[in-house]
């Protein structure tokens, strides 16, 4: 089985040893499920539901619902507000949480490494849809075709990044909050 972002369905068995003993739906309702875990899920959501504005924002431009001056009014900060974020997001748990994970449960240790792995990955995407963003905004003055050969490019890049993002968000979950729950955020040190 690749653990490559773009092929994996989700874990192998060696990787799912916590998931298998806590799976998502005995979550919410875990007595180790504290804040830190709470607020992590809350953040993964916050992306998910950014990445559907961005979405909607960018098929209302492409149907017409929204006006290009509306467009070049909002997509852009909250795009930059999605990656700022996600680029914030990403680090903090590479040099900090993922260390601390993988040492707290070898056996687990691949996994955090695919889940850094994929973060290059969805840093690439990352840069192709910021690139085919700005270069929509830079032809929002020009003829329709060319506004719409650019959307179609960033639609593209979008739902690549999108895609990865969703993927990895619900990897990683099922990877981290088994281990919280299993041991506790204050064993963990978090």
């Amino acid at each position: 089985m690749t653990l490559d972002l773009d092929t994996r369905k989700g874990w192998p068995d060696d990787l799912r040893i916590l998931l298998d003993t806590y799976p998502r739906e005995v979550w919410q309702d875990h007595v180790n499920l504290g804040d830190m875990a709470r607020f992590w899920l809350h953040i993964h959501n916050q992306f998910r539901a950014l990445g559907g504005e961005l979405k909607d924002l960018g098929e209302g431009f492409r149907e017409g619902r929204i006006e290009a001056a509306d467009y070049r009014a909002r997509y852009p900060r909250r795009l930059s507000q999605f990656l700022g974020g996600l680029e914030g997001h990403h680090s903090i748990e590479d040099y900090q949480f993922f260390p601390l994970f993988a040492a707290a449960e070898p056996r687990l240790a691949q996994g955090f490494e695919v889940l850094e792995s994929d973060h290059e990955s969805i840093h690439a995407a990352m840069i192709a849809a910021f690139d085919s963003a700005n270069a929509l905004v830079g032809t929002l003055d020009k003829d329709r075709d060319a506004v719409m050969r650019a959307a179609e490019q960033h639609d593209t890049d979008s739902q690549r990044l999108l895609a990865k993002l969703i993927h990895h968000l619900d990897d990683e979950e099922d990877l981290i909050i088994p281990l919280i729950l299993d041991r506790g955020e204050g064993p963990l040190g978090i």
